[in-house]
């Protein structure tokens, strides 16, 4: 998927905890060689030329696009998956497929914990010890090497944080309205919820919506808080999220 992925796996038997991380992997390089739009011979370049139905395809795939058809939905289309005419399920595939390895891994016997973070955006199940949650910290967009907040898992289950901005990778992401460059206020927009299928999808939106109508729509969201930072150094953060910093 063209970025780092990194496993923190706690509890197990090592044998098993290491088969079941080969099987993740495995995982992982299946998802890119089906869904990657760089590789003309992916699933989803096929399907999107035509070669292919969506019945023909691997399962995921209907499974995916129907994800994503809810994620525009819920969004009022600010998430799209659809680019000028082309499909282009990336903006909510890499969020799927890092929580669904981080699921396969805490069925492991014997495993208390699992931590994957793949280029930047984390699902955290369970807990690394009984008195120390999961913490992830949230990068500044504005300050290279210093951080704008630590997220906490401290008294849930599963928690995911998930980035969407333009310090890592310029200005990628694209207003559904118009198919350019999202023109917006914001450099960076963190969302934290138990899902990082979701919380991947709804930091994209909003980052294509802007401040103003990203945080109440963020808002409106159950289970979800967000930082929103602006060119401008300006931070903005639903009312809940202090709960969710330490």
């Amino acid at each position: 998927m063209g970025t780092v992925f990194s496993f923190d796996v706690r509890g197990g038997e090592p044998a098993a905890v290491r088969a079941a991380v080969d099987e993740a992997v495995a995982g992982l390089h299946r998802v890119d060689e089906v869904f990657s739009t760089y590789r003309e011979d992916s699933q989803i370049s096929r399907l999107q030329r035509g070669e292919l139905t969506v019945e023909e395809c691997d399962p995921e795939v209907a499974e995916v696009l129907e994800l994503a058809a809810e994620a525009e939905r819920l969004s009022d289309g600010w998430f799209s998956t659809s680019y000028q005419g082309r499909l282009d399920p990336t903006g909510i595939v890499k969020g799927w497929a890092v929580e669904r390895a981080a699921r396969r891994l805490a069925r492991t016997p014997g495993v208390s914990g699992v931590n994957i973070n793949g280029g930047g955006d984390v699902q955290m199940l369970g807990a690394p010890e009984a008195q120390r949650p999961w913490r992830v910290g949230v990068s500044d967009p504005l300050r290279p090497g210093g951080l704008a907040a630590v997220v906490t898992a401290a008294g849930v289950d599963e928690l995911a944080v998930a980035t969407s901005g333009t310090a890592e990778r310029g200005a990628h992401i694209l207003d559904p309205r118009t198919g350019r460059s999202a023109v917006t206020d914001l450099v960076a927009v963190t969302v934290v919820g138990p899902r990082l299928t979701w919380a991947d999808c709804w930091a994209t939106a909003a980052f294509a919506m802007g401040s103003r109508e990203g945080l109440a729509w963020l808002e409106s969201l159950p289970g979800v808080e967000a930082l929103l930072i602006t060119a401008g150094d300006e931070v903005r953060c639903t009312g809940g999220l202090a709960a969710r910093l330490g």
